[in-house]
């Protein structure tokens, strides 16, 4: 019979620590960070309610294949580029407002699901090493987007707009103004709170995805993935077609990433056409990862606790930087470093964790059998 084994509230304390290191570390440097920047709280609250209102869509679509077992994908730029290819069209044929965003979207979904069908096939023959082929992946994709950017847009893909192409006739511009559709979305809905503009109808949308993933949970296909990823070889004897499943997870992320994507750049307003995709990738992953997620788990608390967070300390500490050295620039590399830093921090102790678990329950099923003989 197993032992119910009691831990003392020191013990409870310690794994709550151990169990959420980054969202406790960020904690800390964000406590400490705010008094130095001297930012009101009516400031603060403002961009964090822009940043969550810009990330969270994309945040959100990583949950999908980390339910199917594939962990981080790093694959969700191939959606950002979806989505940009989408803009640049609707920016050269003038559609703009919320039909501008539907085109846009009608437009990147095929090339998402593509994408993501391709990727998730890929991603099957590199079972255990998602996370890193994903992010090879992504670096592949981009060579091929910029190919198609840089120099077939103009030359064999029509383009009107000389304001969106380069002076020798071809190629896109290095930066796209998005002013058709510039939070177009954000101002359809918009309430002001204490002088603060809370966008109703972006965070509407955030939420149906929300209750799309609560519902997509419970469903037979939800099911079905959540069982991949605790046992691939148990699914399989189930009757549950494995690689499938897993490939329809990659699809349905890469999509909704496209959408989250045409969601941001409408608040930003501009498109980096070279760069854009590139930054939100690391960034989102980061930000789930400093809510509390691991390889392994997440849920959507860990999405805003993650941008309340991560976003926080990257408001305050170019300032707090400036205020404690003098030189803000500080500010700016330990952003740089820590969106990089906590990836590293968070696998490193996922490793640790699921080691130390396993050699946990080995030690009690050793002293379960000892007492049983």
């Amino acid at each position: 019979m197993k032992k119910v084994r009691k831990q003392t509230v020191g013990g409870k304390i310690g794994n709550f620590i151990s169990n959420n290191m980054v969202p406790v570390l960020f904690v800390i440097i964000c406590a400490f960070s705010i008094p130095l920047s001297g930012y009101s709280a009516n400031y603060l609250f403002s961009e964090i309610i822009v940043r969550m209102s810009r990330d969270s869509f994309l945040i959100v679509s990583l949950l999908v294949p980390i339910m199917a077992g594939m962990g981080l994908n790093f694959g969700m730029t191939l959606g950002a580029m979806a989505a940009e290819i989408g803009l640049i069209c609707i920016s050269d044929w003038g559609v703009v407002g919320i039909p501008g965003m539907v085109l846009a979207a009608i437009i990147s979904t095929p090339i998402s699901v593509l994408l993501g069908w391709w990727c998730g096939k890929i991603l099957n023959l590199a079972k255990g090493r998602e996370m890193v082929t994903s992010y090879i992946i992504g670096f592949f994709m981009n060579g091929i987007y910029q190919l198609i950017v840089l120099y077939c847009m103009g030359a064999i893909i029509p383009v009107r707009s000389s304001k969106l192409v380069l002076p020798r006739g071809y190629g896109i511009r290095n930066t796209v103004n998005l002013s058709g559709i510039r939070k177009t979305l954000d101002n359809l809905v918009s309430v002001k709170i204490a002088g603060i503009s809370i966008p109703i109808a972006t965070f509407a949308v955030i939420a149906i995805l929300c209750l799309f993933i609560v519902w997509f949970r419970k469903t037979k296909l939800g099911q079905d993935m959540r069982a991949v990823g605790q046992d691939m070889e148990v699914a399989r004897a189930s009757g549950i077609r494995v690689e499938e499943t897993r490939i329809i997870s990659i699809i349905i992320s890469t999509v909704l990433a496209g959408y989250g994507m045409i969601i941001y750049l409408q608040n930003m307003g501009t498109l980096n056409t070279y760069n854009s995709h590139t930054q939100v990738g690391m960034f989102s992953i980061a930000a789930l990862l400093v809510g509390g997620a691991s390889v392994a788990k997440a849920n959507i608390r860990n999405v805003f606790l993650g941008v309340i967070l991560f976003h926080l300390m990257f408001i305050v500490s170019p300032m707090a930087g400036k205020n404690l050295i003098g030189e803000a620039q500080l500010g700016e590399y330990f952003r740089v470093f820590v969106s990089y830093g906590v990836i590293t921090l968070s696998l490193v102790l996922y490793e640790v964790r699921k080691k130390r678990e396993a050699n946990q329950e080995g030690m009690e099923l050793a002293a379960d059998q000892k007492e049983d003989a």
